[in-house]
């Protein structure tokens, strides 16, 4: 699971997290269910998940609110998820949010089991 804390370090840290603006990573822990974006070490972000096939159901995003980061990691998940093969519900609540506001990643979604996605 993804445990965030703050530390004192934070304060020498850009206000926005981009990929533009730190070196972020994604790390992929298949045995715990969760992709994680580590930077300075540290997991800044984390999206929980569960497998059936190939399709993941993403239960849990993990994030410092207001870092930029929850967009980044969620697109670039979905983009390693299409590189794959594999198909995507969401039961966590800004993932859903997360797809449906960008149709781009709608050929990522399992349309038999989409979670909370809705279709605009």
């Amino acid at each position: 699971m993804v445990r965030l804390t703050a530390s004192n370090n934070e304060v020498n840290r850009p206000a926005m997290i981009t990929p533009d603006a730190v070196d972020l990573i994604i790390t992929e822990n298949s045995e715990g269910g969760i992709y994680e974006a580590v930077s300075w070490g540290e997991a800044v972000a984390g999206v929980v998940y569960s497998k059936a096939g190939n399709r993941l159901t993403l239960r849990a995003t993990s994030v410092f609110p207001g870092k930029g980061i929850a967009a980044w990691l969620l697109g670039s998940v979905l983009d390693r998820l299409r590189m794959q093969g594999e198909t995507v519900a969401a039961s966590c609540p800004l993932a859903a949010a997360f797809v449906s506001a960008h149709p781009e990643y709608a050929d990522v979604v399992d349309s038999a089991v989409p979670g909370h996605i809705t279709k605009g």
